[in-house]
């Protein structure tokens, strides 16, 4: 599927309906363009089958949650509903994409309490998220922006107005010939790029910064817990900017992502090793099963 992500054939799901793809609009006083009040969810379909699909749409709800709204549609009803986005439009391997907001309605400020929450689903096919990364790894600059405390933002929250940051971050690192920015977060510490979570390899034991002041991606999850089965230490820890010259191997993980390779962080370089590529094949071979 190419072309303007508004001007395609296909259906999207939307407040419990199906609706032609160029048909699902929203009203320009919805309070989420203007305010941020709108959660989603990124995931990945493989053979027909969504990769962790409840846990997404657990995630979902307790994102609303934590922006003081709730989705009005239960897990169980959203998991069907992803499951007819695909059906409705002859998916098997493909993104998926939910995403829940406040709506237009009575209020327009600030507060928005009596504006109707919303949620819509769509697919799209969607290859690799960086190119031809996964061969020779990606290329990262070093972001101005940092990961806010969480107490200045829910950074635990799957939320919109969080990537604000990580647009000017990505859009700054594209200008450099970068496909993506390494953040720090609001101590100075490692943190993650701006749509992916970040590992690094050092003496065959594996460092990846600890969660807590943003999302501890469901991917992210998954890869530890790979790393376990295969023995593999792995030290969820602080991590000076510093320490970036010492690592042997970096890779990123995310839904998006995958599992993806880094090449080159700012003026630091990392080889294509031998465990970054198993635990890229392995969790293709996981995902597909």
């Amino acid at each position: 599927m190419e072309g303007a992500y508004d001007d395609r054939d296909g259906k999207i799901w939307l407040d419990g309906q199906f609706v032609d793809w160029r048909s699902a609009n929203v009203h320009i006083l919805t309070h989420a363009l203007h305010y941020a009040s709108s959660v989603f969810e990124g995931e990945r379909a493989y053979n027909g089958q969504i990769f962790l699909s409840r846990k997404h749409s657990e995630r979902l709800h307790y994102s609303a949650g934590q922006l003081d709204f709730e989705i009005p549609y239960s897990v169980d009803e959203i998991e069907a509903a992803k499951a007819a986005v695909l059906e409705a439009n002859g998916f098997t391997d493909a993104y998926v994409r939910a995403v829940a907001w406040r709506g237009a309605g009575p209020d327009m400020g600030v507060a928005s309490q009596r504006n109707p929450v919303r949620l819509a689903i769509a697919a799209w096919e969607w290859g690799s998220y960086y190119g031809d990364a996964k061969m020779k790894g990606a290329k990262l600059d070093i972001a101005k922006w940092k990961r806010p405390s969480p107490e200045t933002a829910p950074s635990h929250a799957k939320a919109a107005g969080l990537y604000m940051i990580c647009t000017m971050a990505k859009h700054a690192a594209e200008a450099k010939g970068c496909g993506d920015a390494l953040m720090f977060d609001y101590r100075g510490y490692v943190a993650e790029a701006t749509g992916a979570n970040i590992f690094f390899v050092k003496d065959g034991e594996v460092h990846t910064p600890k969660p807590d002041c943003f999302l501890n991606g469901l991917t992210r999850q998954t890869v530890v817990g790979m790393l376990e089965e295969r023995q593999v230490k792995v030290h969820e820890r602080h991590i000076m900017p510093e320490e970036l010259e010492g690592f042997e191997q970096c890779w990123l993980t995310g839904t998006a992502a995958e599992v993806t390779p880094v090449g080159q962080i700012g003026d630091y370089n990392f080889e294509v090793g031998a465990l970054t590529r198993e635990i890229a094949e392995g969790y293709e071979t996981l995902v597909r099963r």
